[in-house]
């Protein structure tokens, strides 16, 4: 599976995993040089899971929030501990 933005792949893995319809990818398989950790919202906090969000960002082209990570995760989630999951402005192909 590719993760792609911006016409560009950012993630590339054999060993995806998809948990509720999302496919996360191990940390080694991401172009972490494009992440901007974000800030935690109040609602970010609420999450049992211990979401972090992540900005996409290269240049001047900036994708708000479209990437996550559970750094907390509970027991449905923790297949996915600290892997990295794409939404809004990322195709996975």
């Amino acid at each position: 599976m590719k993760a792609v933005w911006q016409g560009k792949v950012i993630a590339e893995s054999d060993r995806t995993l998809e948990v509720d319809g999302y496919h996360y990818f191990p940390r080694e398989a991401v172009r972490m040089d494009v992440l901007r950790q974000m800030p935690r919202t109040g609602s970010d906090l609420q999450c049992p899971h211990g979401v972090r969000f992540y900005d996409l960002v290269e240049g001047e082209t900036r994708s708000p929030r479209a990437a996550w990570s559970y750094e907390a995760p509970q027991e449905k989630m923790k297949p996915v501990d600290r892997w990295i999951g794409f939404w809004n402005d990322v195709s996975i192909r």
